[in-house]
């Protein structure tokens, strides 16, 4: 003990209790916003390589996938519109899905891109997964849910917004509050 004088490997238990749960705070959407990331770009790759996919029908494809939700959808309109055109909607997916992955992984327009994700997830949801029961075996529910974190939060670490956000602030002079992470 120093007699008055702490340093930081002295500090109690709850101060550094504190500097942890910060960190951890700032730093506790990245798995998230990893994973999100590589798994719509993934997914997006996934129906742009698949030869199967890009078809109006046949086994495997975008035309036939859409025909055979219809009738169990929550809003049947919209597969209909997707059978207007099924390559071009799932070339609309695909593209998607690689903008959303893309922002989201680099941190570019980040609640943007996560808003994306979510309305991606949210149609998939209404549509193709929507007669699933029980509804926690469908995936695109979840999907839903763990896009609305990052929508809400966007990228504040290790992103493109952030390091444009710290430019503009160095122009104008005006510092970010301590604990300010937008």
């Amino acid at each position: 003990m120093t007699h008055g004088l702490r340093t930081d490997t002295q500090a109690p238990y709850a101060d550094r209790r504190g500097d942890w749960r910060d960190t951890a705070a700032r730093y506790c959407l990245l798995p998230l916003r990893v994973f999100l990331g590589v798994t719509f770009l993934y997914a997006g790759l996934d129906k742009l390589t698949d030869s199967a996919f890009m078809k109006a029908s046949g086994s495997g494809s975008i035309g036939d996938t859409m025909r055979s939700v219809r009738d169990s959808s929550a809003i049947p309109a919209l597969v209909d519109l997707a059978l207007k055109n099924p390559v071009g909607f799932g070339y609309a997916m695909a593209l998607g899905e690689l903008a959303v992955g893309l922002g989201v992984l680099v941190g570019l327009l980040g609640r943007l891109a996560a808003l994306g994700g979510a309305l991606i997830s949210l149609s998939l949801w209404l549509t193709v997964s929507w007669s699933v029961t029980p509804y926690y075996f469908g995936n695109d529910l979840a999907y839903l849910m763990a896009w609305l974190p990052l929508a809400l939060a966007g990228t504040p670490m290790f992103s493109l917004d952030a390091a444009l956000r710290a430019r503009r602030e160095q122009a104008t002079g005006e510092p970010r509050a301590a604990g300010d992470y937008r």
